[in-house]
């Protein structure tokens, strides 16, 4: 069960992703090239993509952006991250962003925790 609600990360999702869409439409060379990069970058080589993810979430909350943070602690989730590891990557964002990170740290944590709760019906 999620620990807290500042937020409700899924939904934010769910809201964005027509957003998203219509950029696909509209710009659908660069979208197309930044997919095309994510899967790339995603894809298992000397690190899985568990912990691709977490570096991801990581550096989401250190330049405190919240649709990367629900999109990164959702695909974080599916990919097999525990809460635990989640919450470790989390200290290494504090310690790289300071207060401001601390703040974030703590929505995507909980963000983790929503999109574990929904897998888990």
């Amino acid at each position: 069960m999620a620990k807290s609600n500042f937020k409700d990360w899924p939904n934010m999702a769910k809201t964005l992703n027509p957003a998203v869409g219509e950029l696909k439409r509209s710009a659908p060379g660069p979208m197309q090239a930044f997919s095309e990069m994510g899967k790339a970058a995603l894809e298992p080589g000397a690190l899985d993509t568990k912990t691709k993810e977490l570096i991801a979430l990581a550096i989401s909350v250190a330049v405190r952006c919240d649709p990367c943070v629900t999109y990164h602690s959702s695909a974080a989730q599916r990919a097999g991250a525990t809460r635990d590891e989640v919450a470790e990557a989390m200290g290494i964002a504090v310690y790289m962003g300071a207060g401001p990170s601390a703040m974030y740290a703590a929505q995507a944590l909980e963000a983790f925790d929503q999109w574990d709760e929904k897998a888990k019906g």
